[in-house]
């Protein structure tokens, strides 16, 4: 397992993912609708994990309320209270090279259903 310097969300998205999905598609599949606290919003960044890999990362600009963004609403279909989706841009490409490829396994403990685990948050 790598080691994330950053403030960091990892996002897990296994039922959404698809290799070869385009780079809007993966945004909003990882974007959208999550049970999350305040803590969120200390996250810089967000990677998208599928198979304990990321497939990109995100610098994260605002957190809205789930549904708030009309492309999240369509992907997620209708947004449960109390939820929440990011806005941001695929980061930098030294901050892409250094992660996307790499394995975060040992940050979800085994067990663990959750889809995202904060890192230095």
């Amino acid at each position: 397992t790598m080691k994330i310097d950053e403030p960091t969300m990892l996002i897990r998205i296994p039922q959404l993912y698809r290799p070869g999905m385009s780079r809007g598609a993966l945004y909003e599949a990882t974007r959208g609708h999550w049970k999350v606290g305040p803590r969120r919003e200390r996250a810089e960044l967000a990677m998208a994990v599928a198979g304990g890999i990321v497939r990109e990362v995100y610098e994260i600009d605002a957190w809205h309320p789930a549904g708030a963004t009309p492309e999240a609403a369509r992907v997620h279909r209708e947004a449960p209270p109390k939820r929440w989706e990011f806005t941001g841009r695929v980061a930098d490409d030294a901050i892409r090279r250094r992660y996307i490829g790499g394995s975060v396994k040992d940050y979800f403990r085994r067990g663990n259903q959750h889809p995202f685990a904060y890192v230095n948050c």
